[in-house]
């Protein structure tokens, strides 16, 4: 009963709000500031009914959750940041607080609640690590997230600004990167000198509800953008400051942007999560982390320790699956080895191709750590990044066996390959191209920053890892460098064969283009 009466007070309030706002717009605004209206009961019209392509000149302010992202929630981002930029303890951390949080959402204020989720998230970390985990691992679950018809009417106007209740600093490489936005009016962090986040948000507080307007107003005074787009949840007053003002209805279910319709390609991204961490998935995560590490070492253990033949077949009972496809290539010249050229998916593909074939390969590597190299169950021998030097290593190694490269020189998880070093070309007669792809649930098996030694762990933590390896034709004599082709044309082909045999995209990018925007750095791992 008084749950009953609790709810019919909540719906006369909201009612009541929508009428006192479309009135006051009215009377503040007249006439051609009330022209995004419904008349009859103060509501806002539905986004549905804007026809993107007539908006070219207009200025656009859209909110991000529950308008330009389905999900109203943001709990997801800040866990990645907590996980990311901070530790498995604060992600943690966080996932217990969640229940203060609703409490404190429906108790007291959206407001309040937000600001415990940015303390714990926050306080504490550096500023440099969540600038890399802004715009290296948050952008992928953002445009996964876009909402298709708003993503179009936003795009489609020719100045844009987004207005969010998270942390600017959080947000802003991912839309003004991806989506061309002039300026976000974020939650505004407190920093000590240092550079260390205290956790504390600065005036006028968490960008929510009346904050809004206060944001709206510093920032434009007056002169408001031409329309607006929200939700509906809370956002009446900041509709109302537009001339035309529509709502979005927040429903998770609704139409993503595909991918082709990305205003800019999504090739790079890092982070440890397949899956977007809501607080469900997120405990599923935490409950499978113990007996996913246990899992793991033992997969690990299985196949350093027992002979190939065996560890294949245990393997596969531990819920590892290795599925090939094409015929294995036969040696012509028996004075040089066979030079797998692969594909590039994680740190361990040159050990599910050498399982694939029942025999040790030899592993080039351009950087890996001394404890992957110890662990590696097959030979792996470093590069030095010296083309004559390294030339002479291939020839050496090619007159005692087979060899696999991957000439991308580091992993992409993208639809992508990226450009092929061309050094296995000139060195090698026969020449296999390989597929390697792979599937995984929970963890990605490779990452851009942190202990890169931890990359095969995290890959065996998933349940059920599912391994693809596809031999395709070795190369005719006449299409390799002994045929007259250049180390270039040889290098260009075999890389437009394996974007083909994929159905990914051949680009231009080195290792170099990929550790830069997601790390900073060059990329080149360095032992002490």
């Amino acid at each position: 009963m008084f749950r009953q009466a609790a709810m019919s007070k909540m719906r006369l309030q909201e009612y009541f709000t929508f009428v006192f706002w479309g009135w006051s717009a009215s009377l503040l605004h007249g006439n051609q500031r009330t022209s995004g209206f419904i008349n009859a009961d103060g509501r806002f019209p539905s986004l549905e009914s804007v026809e993107h392509a007539r908006l070219e000149s207009t200025v656009v302010i859209a909110d991000l959750e529950g308008t330009l992202l389905r999900s109203s929630s943001s709990f997801s981002y800040y866990m990645l940041v907590a996980l990311e930029a901070g530790s498995a303890l604060r992600a943690l951390l966080l996932l217990t607080v969640v229940p203060i949080t609703w409490l404190l959402h429906y108790a007291f204020s959206e407001e309040a609640s937000l600001r415990v989720l940015v303390f714990v998230t926050f306080a504490g970390l550096k500023a440099r690590p969540v600038k890399t985990v802004a715009q290296g691992v948050l952008p992928r679950f953002c445009l996964e997230d876009m909402s298709l018809h708003p993503f179009k009417v936003f795009t489609s106007c020719s100045k844009k600004y987004a207005i969010t209740s998270m942390p600017r600093i959080m947000i802003e490489p991912f839309v003004k990167e991806y989506l061309n936005v002039e300026q976000v009016l974020g939650t505004e962090l407190q920093v000590t000198e240092n550079g260390v986040y205290t956790g504390f948000v600065k005036q006028p507080g968490i960008i929510v509800g009346k904050n809004k307007v206060k944001a709206m107003k510093e920032n434009f005074g007056g002169d408001y953008p031409d329309i607006c787009l929200g939700d509906g949840k809370n956002d009446y007053q900041f509709l109302a400051l537009c001339k035309k003002s529509y709502l979005v209805s927040a429903n998770t279910s609704v139409e993503v942007v595909p991918r082709e319709q990305y205003l800019k390609p999504l090739i790079f991204h890092d982070g440890r999560l397949v899956c977007r961490p809501t607080p469900l998935i997120s405990l599923a995560i935490f409950l499978w982390l113990p007996f996913g590490f246990v899992l793991a070492v033992i997969r690990i253990a299985v196949g350093i320790l027992l002979p190939m033949r065996w560890a294949i077949l245990i393997e596969a009972m531990l819920g590892v699956a290795l599925r090939l496809r094409g015929s294995l290539p036969q040696k012509e010249d028996q004075n040089q080895g066979l030079m797998f050229v692969c594909s590039h998916r994680s740190l361990l593909d040159p050990v599910f191709l050498s399982f694939a074939l029942r025999r040790s390969l030899t592993a080039l590597t351009y950087s890996i750590s001394r404890f992957s190299e110890v662990l590696s169950p097959i030979k792996t021998v470093r590069l030095t990044r010296c083309r004559h030097q390294d030339s002479t290593t291939i020839q050496t190694l090619l007159q005692g066996g087979d060899l696999v490269i991957c000439p991308e020189g580091t992993t992409c998880r993208e639809p992508f390959l990226l450009r092929f070093s061309s050094l296995f070309a000139e060195l090698a007669n026969q020449i296999v191209p390989v597929t390697v792809n792979m599937k995984i649930s929970i963890f990605h098996g490779t990452t851009a920053r942190g202990w890169k030694a931890m990359d095969p762990l995290f890959f065996f933590m998933n349940p059920c890892p599912i391994y693809e390896v596809s031999f395709l034709e070795k190369l005719p004599l006449e299409l390799t460098c002994s045929g007259g082709k250049s180390r270039h044309e040889v290098a260009n082909y075999c890389q437009k064969l394996l974007a083909e045999s994929l159905g990914y995209e051949c680009t231009n990018l080195t290792r170099r283009d990929k550790y830069m925007i997601l790390a900073g750095n060059d990329g080149n791992v360095r032992n002490n």
